[in-house]
């Protein structure tokens, strides 16, 4: 088994740890990378779209007294390596990078900044968690981590390589096990069964790539076709196959993915608020886009045209359900006479989309070049109003303190 996943990988076996599950992989790659390189200083580098599990790594680091360095991504959620060449330090202990994004499928240049950081002396750590199954991730990187279920393997097994020469100190008691590194009896089944699913899926990655990626694009050039103002988001080129997201203004996500999922569709919401942290996609977030009607698509190996078709003949019924539940306001007509110069909108109390829409409803009742405030304590408001601006041609002047919650000013074009 551990020959079959390093042949995946490309690395060496003796390379490669068996883990209980990705995020320990990443856990303890980042913990044995930075306490082997502790003399080198404690300067951790990883970009604003990392799975949770590295920025909570990185947040741990950060309380523990340690520096973190946030490199910004653009709006298709891709991080330029230039950014990471300037963020590197005399103190950089190392650098985290995904593969590819979860959440919008956007591939990173891994190689590039492999490139940088070696020439530096710096480690790279890839989180290959969502590209693996589709081929080995290229560059010299230094560490690498992914999960088994991402294939389409067993839950409860990770992937932790370590080059050769690495300097790696796993903090805590050691273990004759897994070089060290992962403590405890491996569970010899579930590894065994991952490494089969790799290998498996491996076979089949080209042909399954190809005939995926034609149906995801099907998906990102209809879906803006079939339903008014939406926002397809991530790279249009340099992205995994099988993962469409987009954004719907006017529109909650949980309600759409309700909707969906009474139609026989599963989806998943990037925006999801969930009640126990009411905060957006930290990734929508990063790349500025819309976070509310977030709907991501995975399209798994084996989906056919039929379900794609299928999807597409749905989905504008409904968003437009959702939309008509939430009194989405109605297609622009020429304002009589606005008198306004400045209009004021109080949604404090209220969670997005709703100030979002009452914006859009109340934009045309000041002239141009009038402004409307609106007043929101939802932190989401803080991301779709600019995003709201971006869509609809609007001005965004910013975000100004309030009693209560914040004034986010727009400007009338």
């Amino acid at each position: 088994a551990r020959e079959t996943a390093a042949e995946a990988v490309g690395c060496r076996p003796d390379e490669l740890t068996f883990t209980t599950s990705g995020t320990q992989a990443v856990h303890t790659g980042i913990a044995g990378a930075l306490t082997g390189r502790r003399r080198t200083g404690r300067h951790l580098i990883v970009s604003a779209v990392e799975h949770s599990c590295v920025l909570h790594a990185a947040d741990a680091h950060e309380a523990g007294g340690g520096t973190v360095t946030r490199v910004p991504v653009d709006r298709t959620g891709r991080a330029d390596a230039a950014v990471y060449a300037e963020a590197l330090r005399p103190d950089t202990a190392l650098a985290c990078l995904q593969s590819a994004n979860h959440e919008v499928g956007t591939e990173q240049p891994v190689a590039e900044v492999a490139e940088t950081c070696r020439a530096a002396g710096v480690p790279l750590l890839v989180d290959a968690a969502q590209s693996l199954a589709w081929g080995p991730v290229e560059g010299n990187w230094s560490l690498l981590t992914a999960s088994a279920h991402k294939w389409g393997g067993p839950s409860g097994v990770g992937l932790l390589v370590v080059r050769k020469g690495v300097r790696f100190a796993v903090p805590g008691p050691a273990d004759e096990r897994e070089s060290g590194r992962q403590p405890g009896f491996e569970n010899i089944p579930a590894i065994v069964a991952a490494a089969a699913s790799l290998r498996a899926v491996r076979a089949e990655a080209a042909a399954e790539s190809a005939r995926l990626r034609e149906l995801t694009e099907r998906i990102r050039t209809r879906v803006p076709q079939l339903v008014p103002d939406v926002e397809v988001v991530g790279h249009p080129d340099q992205r995994l196959p099988g993962i469409v997201t987009f954004s719907c203004l006017y529109v909650d996500g949980e309600a759409l993915l309700h909707a969906l999922d009474g139609e026989g569709f599963s989806v998943s919401s990037g925006s999801s608020c969930t009640s126990s942290t009411l905060t957006p996609s930290h990734v929508l977030k990063a790349m500025g886009v819309l976070s509310e009607g977030n709907v991501r698509v995975s399209l798994p190996f084996g989906t056919s045209e039929e379900d794609v078709e299928r999807f597409l003949s749905v989905l504008p019924g409904a968003v437009a359900s959702v939309r008509e539940h939430l009194h989405t306001p109605a297609a622009r007509t020429e304002a009589a006479a606005p008198a306004e110069e400045e209009r004021v909108i109080d949604a404090l109390g209220k969670r997005c989309p709703l100030p979002v829409i009452e914006l859009a409803k109340i934009i045309d009742e000041v002239p141009v070049g009038g402004t409307v405030r609106v007043l929101a304590d939802d932190e989401a408001a803080r991301l779709d109003i600019p995003a709201w601006c971006e869509m609809r041609g609007q001005e965004y002047v910013g975000e100004e303190p309030a009693e209560v919650g914040s004034a986010y000013v727009v400007r009338r074009v």
